[in-house]
């Protein structure tokens, strides 16, 4: 079963809906998925986001950013097979962008979505971001399952990322096996079952 990394942005209930609609229509069609907000580091560490916990304990928010990126990057370059970026908003978000960067620079297949008529270049994306998906942008949700498919059956040999690179994705395996232990659900943000179930019958209609 092919595993795809679903990237996007994930700040508030609207944007996990989507990135959860994503990862359930690739699922639904047989994949295997790796989402930040539910899999990663982020659902322990975002609710701490806009407090004053960081700055009240000065070197952790370091050690702690870098955990998420080394776990991101360990679970985008060893154990996903593709990377699915979902560009909708105003602009692309931040950590999509890299996330897309470094699955093309190691060649794993980028798929682009993207339902949103919002584009900050005359009507299209920067084209730094939009040369990097196989195949265009894709804007129907329910084509995703089959752009992911197209993508991996012309996919290349993997490079080989540089050593840095290889360093966080060695502390990102080391992080995973940590939450692998640790019970279902504890420590993690809820969001509210009422507006995610709003938001993912927006999304699949």
């Amino acid at each position: 079963m092919a595993r795809v990394y679903c990237s996007g942005p994930l700040f508030c209930a609207e944007e996990v809906g989507a990135m959860t609609a994503i990862a359930q229509v690739l699922e639904q069609a047989g994949f295997d998925t790796f989402l930040p907000h539910r899999d990663g580091l982020e659902p322990y560490v975002l609710r701490f986001g806009n407090s004053a916990l960081p700055g009240l304990l000065p070197g952790v928010r370091g050690g702690v950013d870098y955990a998420i990126f080394a776990l991101d990057v360990y679970e985008l370059l060893e154990r996903c097979d593709a990377v699915v970026c979902n560009l909708n908003g105003r602009v692309p978000d931040e950590g999509m962008v890299v996330e897309a960067s470094l699955a093309f620079a190691v060649g794993k297949p980028v798929v682009l979505y993207k339902a949103d008529a919002r584009a900050p270049f005359g009507g299209q994306d920067n084209a730094m971001l939009t040369a990097l998906g196989q195949g265009g942008i894709e804007a129907r949700l329910v084509q995703l399952p089959e752009r992911v498919r197209q993508a991996l059956d012309a996919r290349g040999e993997p490079g080989t990322p540089s050593a840095a690179l290889a360093k966080a994705v060695a502390d990102g395996a080391r992080i995973a096996g940590i939450l692998a232990k640790l019970p279902a659900g504890v420590g993690k943000q809820r969001w509210s079952d009422d507006v995610l179930r709003a938001v993912l019958a927006e999304w699949t209609d």
